[in-house]
Parts: C-alpha cells; sequence; structure tokens
C-alpha cells in the first residue's frame, strides 16, 4: 500500500503552529525586560574587557555566552512567574499576554517557568561562584515578588526595592564581578561600574514606580497596592522623570570632573542631549490616554537600554 504524500498545507500549518508558539513565548518573556538583560550582560562583559585591556578570544567569548543565557533563563522564569500568579490581573491589565489570552494553558506556563529556572541555575554554577550568586539572588527575590504566601508586589516600597535592587545592584556587581573572575582570575570592581551601579540603580527606581501607571484599573480591582494608586497618576509621571533627570545630571557631573575611565566629552554631550530629550517627551504624555501612557512607558526602558550601550561605549573610548 503506498503512502499518501504529505502536503505542502499540511507543512504549512506546522509551521504556522511553530510560529504561533514562538510569538506567544517571545510574549511570554517579555521582551523589553529580555532586552534589557541581555545588554546589561553585554554591557559588563565590554566594561571589562575595557577595565582588565583584555581582548575578545575564544575563551572568554564562551563565558559571556553562556552567562546571556543563563540570564536570559533566569529573566524568563522571574517574569513567567509573575504572569502565572496575575493571570486575572492581565486579563484587565495586559489582556495580550499569552496566559492572560489562552494562548498558553497554565501548565505550559508552569513547564516553562520550571524548565527556564533550571537552565538559569545549572548553568550559572558550571560558570562560577560569582554568577551562580547573581543568578540565586534574582531568582529568589523574584520568588519572593510574585508568590503567596510572601508576595512583595502587594507592598510598593517593597515591590520597587525588588526590581531596583535587582536590576540596579545585583546585576551590575555581579555580573561585573564574574567578567573580571573569569578575564584575570581576580574580581574586583571598577570606579566606573561602581557609577553605573549608582546610575541604573536610581533610573530603576523611576521604571519601578512608574511600571504601575498603566496597570490601575486591574491593580485597584484585585486590591494590589501601588505608589500610582496612593499618589495619582500625574504625581507619578512627575516623580518618575525628576528621578530620570538626577540620573542624567549625576552623569553629566562626572564627566565634568573628569571620573577616570570613561571618555568626559562623550558622558557630556550624550546624557545633556537625553536629558533634553526626556524634557521634550514628557510634555506629551497624555495621563487619561491608557495608549500614551504604556508609550511612555516603552520610551523610559528605551532610555534604560540606551545608557547600557552608551556606558561601555565611554569607556572604550577614554
Amino acid at each position: 500500500m503506498s503512502r499518501s504524500p504529505i502536503s505542502w498545507k499540511n507543512h504549512q500549518n506546522i509551521f504556522q503552529a511553530i510560529f504561533s508558539w514562538l510569538y506567544s513565548y517571545w510574549k511570554f518573556s517579555r521582551p523589553h525586560t529580555i532586552i534589557g538583560t541581555s545588554l546589561s550582560v553585554f554591557a559588563l562583559y565590554s566594561i571589562s574587557l575595557a577595565s582588565t585591556q583584555s581582548q575578545v578570544s575564544f575563551n572568554n567569548l564562551g563565558y559571556f555566552l553562556g552567562c546571556l543565557i543563563a540570564c536570559i533563563c533566569g529573566n524568563v522564569y522571574i517574569v513567567g512567574l509573575n504572569q502565572l500568579e496575575d493571570v486575572e490581573i492581565d486579563q484587565i491589565n495586559k489582556p495580550h499576554l499569552p496566559l492572560a489570552a489562552g494562548e498558553f494553558s497554565l501548565k505550559q506556563g508552569k513547564i516553562i517557568v520550571i524548565i527556564t529556572g533550571i537552565l538559569a541555575l545549572a548553568l550559572a554554577t558550571i560558570l562560577g561562584p560569582w554568577l551562580i550568586a547573581t543568578v540565586a539572588i534574582s531568582l529568589t527575590i523574584g520568588t519572593l515578588y510574585s508568590l503567596p504566601p510572601i508576595r512583595l508586589k502587594r507592598f510598593p516600597f517593597f515591590a520597587a526595592l525588588c526590581i531596583f535592587t535587582v536590576r540596579g545592584v545585583i546585576v551590575n556587581l555581579g555580573l561585573f564581578l564574574y567578567f573580571t573572575q573569569a578575564l584575570t582570575n581576580t574580581a574586583f570592581i571598577s570606579d566606573v561600574v561602581w557609577l553605573l551601579t549608582l546610575f541604573i540603580l536610581v533610573f530603576t527606581v523611576a521604571i519601578a514606580i512608574f511600571k504601575d501607571v498603566p496597570d490601575l484599573e486591574g491593580d485597584k480591582q484585585y486590591n494590589i497596592t501601588t505608589f500610582t494608586i496612593l499618589l495619582g497618576k500625574s504625581a507619578i509621571l512627575k516623580i518618575a522623570c525628576g528621578i530620570i533627570i538626577f540620573c542624567y545630571l549625576l552623569m553629566i557631573t562626572a564627566g565634568l570632573i573628569k571620573v577616570s575611565g570613561i571618555n568626559s566629552w562623550l558622558t557630556i554631550g550624550s546624557h545633556f542631549s537625553l536629558l533634553a530629550l526626556l524634557l521634550w517627551r514628557s510634555q506629551a504624555v497624555d495621563l487619561d490616554n491608557k495608549i500614551s501612557i504604556a508609550s511612555f512607558y516603552q520610551f523610559i526602558w528605551k532610555l534604560f537600554f540606551l545608557e547600557y550601550l552608551l556606558f561601555p561605549l565611554t569607556c572604550i573610548l577614554e
């Protein structure tokens, strides 16, 4: 008996199903956080090369790629766990997310979270103590942030503390220690990394408090207390912009006093330009329009991304 050939239409359906799953997974991973994580790994690798006067090699590139995969897996674990615990809230605030939209089942979401969490810890364990410390602490804080009964996201101060502790302190210091140990067998923290850590730490406060502005309706309905609910959208916009302005003035000052390890003119010029861009862009925010608020939130993330490109450039061109 001859087999009937598999039709092109069947192949097309398979490709469409695979693409659809990958697209849902991409949304599940929260792309803006993946981009931020990837850029932070790239930036700290680049700064560590400049600080140790090392060259890119096959060996240290392996340390970079392993670190990148471990951090991305850890990122997916953290944001995925948050979505598992927030399905009903996301159906109001973020109905496009895979669990809220029904594209992924709760079981699928749990499997992804478990696998990525295990992969993150396993890779970090293989690559060294500084990376396992960085990943393990980040995953622990991410778990405490989302998972009952602790669920720190219920409390505005502790929710913000979780975000800027991981993004601002643990990632920057932990990854730089990891890379310098890999490159020179001696872990240390340079002055420029302390400056970057201070900048990111303060900048992340703006992200942490503004991220809830687009989610006001769902948070109110499910009794999630946020700074937006306590202070109002207008006040949060002003505070977030004020924090970012402070960050840019900090970098401009660092350029003016000629902090060692950075290109002063590039630092001053780039951050003065970004300061002007922020002031212009903030004037266009319509706090009665959820799309406008979400757009400005993504703009803040783009400024965050840009710093992780600018900072290593100022170190390389020093």
